[in-house]
């Protein structure tokens, strides 16, 4: 990812979900709060709901390669945590992209040109 960082800690995740705010659709949650920087900064996270590890490492991998291919149409400066719904495990990856692109303009995190 050129233009993030990982999101590692934990006081910067229960921030997020205290005082950022969230969008919430069938495949994902997202958290974001702007940051004060000039580049985002990006945890994912996967629940014990989910599934085996094996299950919960796979909706990481999507959703990592979602987040990657729309990288680039995403404002900088933003704290985004990523929370995964069951769905996100085996639902269509195609829908997985455009569920985060709508849960990301709910939340004003795209470039004005993308905006529109």
């Amino acid at each position: 990812m050129q233009y993030t960082v990982p999101l590692k800690l934990n006081h910067v995740f229960r921030r997020l979900y205290a005082k950022g705010e969230s969008a919430v659709g069938r495949f994902v949650v997202v958290y974001a709060k702007r940051n004060g920087t000039d580049q985002n900064r990006l945890g994912i996270t996967t629940g014990v709901k989910l599934g085996r590890a094996v299950d919960r490492n796979r909706a990481r991998r999507r959703i990592r390669e979602t987040y990657r291919l729309q990288e680039s149409r995403l404002k900088q400066g933003y704290d985004i945590v990523i929370v995964a719904r069951t769905a996100a495990v085996e639902g269509d990856f195609a829908e997985l992209g455009k569920s985060f692109l709508h849960q990301c303009k709910k939340l004003r995190l795209l470039r004005e040109e993308e905006a529109k």
